[in-house]
C-alpha cells in the first residue's frame, strides 16, 4: 500500500493523540499518588534545633493522638490584649512562621501557632481529620487560660480551610483570613479543569461549609492578582458567608504572599485588633 499523504497525516495524528492520552494519563497519576507532595511543602527541623525569636516564647509539644507529636510556639506578652491562633501557609516550618507570627506579638497579642504534621519537629501521619484535629487540640490548649471571648482565630493560605472549621466547631471572638479559598477542591479544578479532581482528591478542605456555620465576626483579605490561589475562589468563599459578620477586604494588585507590604492590611489589623 502506498504511504500516501493522506496516510501520513493520519500516522501523524494518531501518534499526536497517543502522546496527548500519555501526557494525560501521567498527570492523572501524578495528581492522585502524589498529592500530598504537591499541596504540602514542609521542611524538617531536628529535634534539637533551637528557635530563636525577638519576643518571649515558650516551646510546646502536643501529644494529640498515638505516634503523634505537634511542636507548637506560644509567644506571651505582659498584659497581652487577647490570644491568636495562627495557622500558617503550606510550606516551611515554625522557625519561618514564628516570625510572620511576631508581627502579632508586637501588637501587644499573645500568639499560638503550630506545626502541622510532617513539618519542622511535628511529627504523624497527615490526613484532613488530623488537620482538623491538631487544630482542635490547640484551641483546647487555649481555652484552658484565656476566656474564649478573647481568643481570634487566623488562617493563611491553606490555614484558612482549618481556621474556618475550627471557628465553626467554638465560639472565637473573631476570624480573620488572608488569602483564603472556597475549597481546595475548587482551587484544583480551577488548574486542572480537564481532570475529575473531585474523584482524585483526597484533600478538600471545603472552607464554604464551614464558614456558613461560623458565629462571629469574619473578616478576609484577598489579592487581585493572587496567583496561588484565585481571586475568584476568595469570592465565592465570600458569597457563602453571613454577611451582617463578614467583611471582604480586596487589596489591589496585592499577591499571595505579599498583602502585608500593603497600606490597606495594616490599617485594617489597625482597626479589629487595636
Amino acid at each position: 500500500m502506498l504511504n500516501t499523504p493522506r496516510n501520513q497525516i493520519k500516522q501523524k495524528l494518531k501518534k499526536i493523540v497517543i502522546v496527548l492520552i500519555s501526557l494525560y494519563l501521567m498527570v492523572g497519576t501524578l495528581l492522585c499518588f502524589f498529592q500530598e507532595k504537591l499541596m504540602f511543602l514542609p521542611t524538617v527541623l531536628a529535634q534539637d534545633y533551637k528557635f530563636q525569636f525577638s519576643y518571649p516564647f515558650e516551646e510546646l509539644f502536643f501529644n494529640t493522638e498515638d505516634d503523634t507529636v505537634i511542636n507548637a510556639i506560644h509567644f506571651k506578652v505582659e498584659k497581652p490584649k487577647g490570644v491568636i491562633l495562627y495557622f500558617h501557609g503550606n510550606a516551611g516550618d515554625l522557625s519561618r512562621w514564628g516570625i510572620i507570627a511576631e508581627y502579632f506579638v508586637e501588637k501587644q497579642y499573645d500568639v499560638l501557632v503550630m506545626d502541622y504534621r510532617t513539618y519542622g519537629k511535628s511529627i504523624g501521619k497527615l490526613s484532613e481529620q488530623a488537620l482538623y484535629n491538631d487544630a482542635q487540640y490547640c484551641y483546647d490548649y487555649l481555652k484552658d487560660g484565656y476566656v474564649e471571648s478573647d481568643i481570634t482565630i487566623y488562617g493563611r493560605s491553606l490555614g484558612t480551610g482549618i481556621a474556618c472549621y475550627v471557628s465553626s466547631k467554638n465560639k472565637p471572638k473573631q476570624l480573620i483570613l488572608e488569602t483564603p479559598y472556597h475549597s481546595v477542591l475548587d482551587v484544583a479544578q480551577s488548574r486542572f479543569p480537564m481532570f475529575p479532581v473531585n474523584r482524585l482528591l483526597k484533600y478538600k478542605l471545603p472552607s464554604y461549609q464551614y464558614l456558613k456555620q461560623v458565629n462571629c465576626p469574619i473578616l478576609i483579605f484577598h489579592g487581585t492578582e493572587d496567583a496561588v490561589v484565585p481571586f475568584a475562589s476568595a469570592e465565592k468563599l465570600y458569597d457563602v458567608s453571613i454577611k451582617e459578620q463578614t467583611t471582604f477586604i480586596s487589596i489591589e494588585n496585592g499577591n499571595h504572599g505579599d498583602l502585608i507590604n500593603f497600606d490597606l492590611y495594616h490599617s485594617t489589623i489597625k482597626v479589629i485588633l487595636p
